[in-house]
């Protein structure tokens, strides 16, 4: 086929293949195990499959309505009440979306304009910036205090001015698994009053949170709340990352754009799934995220504890940041190619999380897997000291 004759002006030059995808494909190609995209390896749920299965079957396979069955829209409006005392409408602040990349994407989309300016924190995941800059917004990058991944309010301050439309957050952070505060939470609360600045909570992890810390969602602070998307994954919460299923809750001013502008993105979430997480989510299994992670995690960190890696504790998230200081001065991504290769596991370098070069010597790992894989990962990660360069 012949090429377009005018070269493409891309709106994303400097954006390529996502390093999920990259790692993803060398682990396959060499056969390596894979800690490095963000989704489990072990079966999801039996019933839930089941109610999947049967609500295709009782032919719940046309478009659902365009902010999401009213069933599950009511559960998650329930769950919302009682794990945060928070009070937000079925019908007109809770929408279903096709995974929470999708709704990041829409409230980013519906109220970003030419030349407004929008906060992130570094390491930020990935899909932040690059819908940012398809709105015709500016990303204004804080880097978060490693190794701990807190914020530095101060430098937030400097940073805001009446450009400023949007704050994002992310707590648990992925990647480094740390947890924002009460603290945090007032802090920006003190930032944002008498603004205009709308907030997206991106908490996709919240089940997913160690040593009896509580998850501070922006739904807990009713001044927060008022200027917030906040965004959910039931990929996160139920294994299921491929089924591509999350929600936003918002105030219904906020909520009406977000619906104008999902309408036109993908209309509709599947539908027998809807039905089937409607049910399911009566079981409030989410509850046991946090035991049923925290043993996973624990259990990874005992099975390295002789290697040549140091970490801190991630209090969230399924994911481990290590540092590979000891090991070798290779850059984090040459580091994470060759230990794919070589060793035989494939991580993501963290340096992929910034927006300009920067090097913290870090590897994240998924630990959302089998303890059969968790082992055989461990034991080729305790073996690499001989890989010093």
């Amino acid at each position: 086929m012949p090429s377009f004759p005018n070269p493409i002006k891309s709106k994303l030059p400097k954006v390529g293949t996502t390093i999920f995808t990259t790692m993803s494909a060398l682990a396959n190609e060499h056969n390596a195990i894979n800690l490095s995209q963000g989704f489990p390896n072990f079966e999801v749920n039996e019933e839930l499959m089941a109610l999947v299965n049967q609500y295709m079957r009782k032919g719940f396979n046309q478009y659902a309505p365009m902010q999401g069955i009213l069933p599950l829209r009511e559960r998650i409006a329930e769950k919302t009440q009682e794990l945060y005392e928070a009070v937000y409408s079925p019908e007109k602040e809770i929408t279903i979306t096709s995974g929470g990349t999708q709704a990041i994407y829409t409230a980013i989309t519906a109220m970003i304009r030419e030349g407004d300016e929008v906060v992130i924190f570094e390491p930020a995941y990935d899909c932040y910036a690059p819908a940012i800059l398809l709105a015709g917004g500016i990303p204004v990058y804080v880097q978060l205090k490693a190794p701990e991944f807190t914020i530095d309010w101060t430098a937030v301050k400097k940073m805001i001015n009446q450009k400023t439309k949007m704050i994002i957050i992310n707590t648990p952070h992925n990647p480094g698994g740390s947890l924002m505060t009460a603290k945090d939470m007032k802090e920006l609360e003190k930032i944002t009053s008498r603004t205009e600045i709308t907030i997206i909570s991106d908490e996709v992890y919240e089940h997913i949170i160690f040593d009896g810390h509580r998850h501070e969602s922006v739904m807990r602070y009713p001044k927060l709340a008022e200027r917030s998307f906040v965004v959910f994954s039931f990929g996160k919460t139920y294994h299921n990352t491929g089924w591509k299923m999350g929600y936003c809750l918002a105030p219904e001013n906020l909520m009406t754009e977000f619906r104008r502008v999902h309408q036109f993105v993908v209309f509709s979430a599947n539908t027998f799934i809807q039905y089937a997480l409607a049910d399911f989510m009566k079981n409030k299994n989410y509850l046991e995220l946090p035991a049923f992670y925290q043993e996973k995690r624990d259990y990874f960190l005992k099975l390295i504890q002789g290697s040549k890696f140091s970490f801190t504790p991630a209090s969230g998230s399924y994911f481990q940041c290590l540092d590979f200081s000891k090991i070798t001065k290779e850059n984090d991504f040459d580091f994470a190619v060759r230990l794919t290769k070589e060793s035989g596991v494939a991580s993501v370098p963290v340096s992929a999380f910034y927006h300009k070069n920067h090097d913290p010597k870090l590897l994240r790992f998924c630990f959302a897997k089998t303890n059969e894989t968790l082992e055989r990962a461990a034991e080729k990660l305790c073996a690499v000291g001989q890989l010093v360069a």
